[in-house]
């Protein structure tokens, strides 16, 4: 018998959306990653036009898809050497099922981290063991999860680390994944995927990528699974057996949406200019800002519980997350997530600013 599944940790911030609710102002909610800037419409269009899919879908990908994705893993990752992709119902599903489906007995874990890698080790009943970034002293295990930048942190991993992981994968003969999902939204430091520092050997390596940020297609279910073929082999043919298709408009939305960077270097500039604002009112009522040094996050800390600062912006009709949702080590921190519109995000500098004077 698995382990039971942890309570679904935003039962718990409900009490405080309440209180939030209650502000004149309104809630501003800055809880969670749910993207609210508009899917470009270039997007929408192919995604429209696709409409008409009387058929079952393709698992591995359309010959587009495949072909849009692995040029993309090629000039915009910088992957070499043999490697294979896959189109996955978004990156959350993949990664609550990754371990069942590669039957893993043992899970390495960030000690910070999202929550879902712990979920997948669940349901897999395997062991989750939470490690610090560098991989020198890990333990042996059969799979690990790296994230960079990191959910909740936003910090970006040096090239030393993710090869001290891949040394530790070498090593062990394990199956080492990285979570790329938050890569192209680098603002005071640029991430670097596995794929461009395993110098072409991809041997038991994958590298997980999402558009629901990159593209604002949260609502689209589009993730890629980029790596060793042969994981991409074995991960397909399941996936096959378990009927888990992306439906196809929204491959054809990947295709037009990975085929364009403009769009995303659009919302990297509207996720760095709301942290360029947010940051310093947090700092100005007396958090601490740590790492978020990219992603969607402002990882801080006033040195308390993170539940007692979760509470002081409710007031403010600001929600936030605790730190303790993504391991003990957040206990006294908070994550504020930057996806919320420009005018919230104004307002929301005000609110702090005005309480902190």
């Amino acid at each position: 018998m698995r382990s039971s599944l942890p309570d679904f940790p935003w039962d718990a911030l409900a009490p405080y959306g309440e209180i939030a609710r209650g502000h004149a102002g309104g809630i501003i909610d800055l809880s969670q990653g749910t993207p609210v800037d508009s899917t470009p419409e270039f997007i929408q269009k192919k995604f429209r036009e696709s409409s008409d899919s009387p058929r079952y879908p393709v698992t591995a990908g359309t010959p587009e898809l495949r072909e849009a994705m692995r040029s993309w893993a090629l000039n915009h990752l910088g992957a070499t050497g043999d490697f294979d992709v896959l189109p996955v119902i978004g990156s959350k599903e993949l990664v609550a099922w990754l371990p069942t489906i590669l039957e893993s007995k043992k899970v390495l874990i960030p000690e910070v981290a999202y929550p879902t890698y712990n979920v997948g080790a669940i349901i897999a009943s395997a062991q989750a063991i939470t490690v610090p970034i560098n991989a020198a002293n890990w333990p042996e295990a059969d799979f690990a999860w790296i994230n960079s930048p990191s959910n909740p942190t936003g910090q970006v991993h040096s090239d030393a680390q993710i090869e001290s992981a891949i040394n530790w994968s070498r090593k062990n003969n394990s199956i080492l994944v990285s979570d790329e999902c938050y890569l192209d939204f680098g603002d005071s430091a640029q991430g670097r995927s596995l794929l461009a520092i395993a110098h072409g050997n991809n041997t038991n390596l994958l590298a997980v990528h999402s558009l629901s940020k990159r593209s604002s297609m949260a609502g689209y279910r589009g993730a890629i699974l980029i790596g060793d073929p042969k994981l991409i082999a074995n991960i397909r043919e399941f996936r096959k057996h378990a009927g888990m298709m992306v439906p196809l408009p929204v491959q054809n939305a990947m295709v037009v949406a990975l085929s364009d960077e403009t769009h995303v270097g659009d919302q990297r500039a509207r996720y760095n200019k709301r942290r360029a604002l947010l940051g310093p009112a947090l700092t100005k009522a007396g958090f601490f800002i740590e790492y978020s040094h990219a992603g969607l996050y402002i990882w801080c800390t006033r040195n308390e519980d993170a539940w007692k600062s979760v509470a002081w912006l409710a007031e403010l009709g600001i929600l936030a997350t605790p730190g303790s949702f993504y391991g003990e080590k957040g206990a006294s921190h908070i994550r504020v997530a930057l996806t919320a519109t420009d005018e919230q995000i104004s307002d929301a500098v005000q609110r702090i600013e005005s309480a902190a004077k």
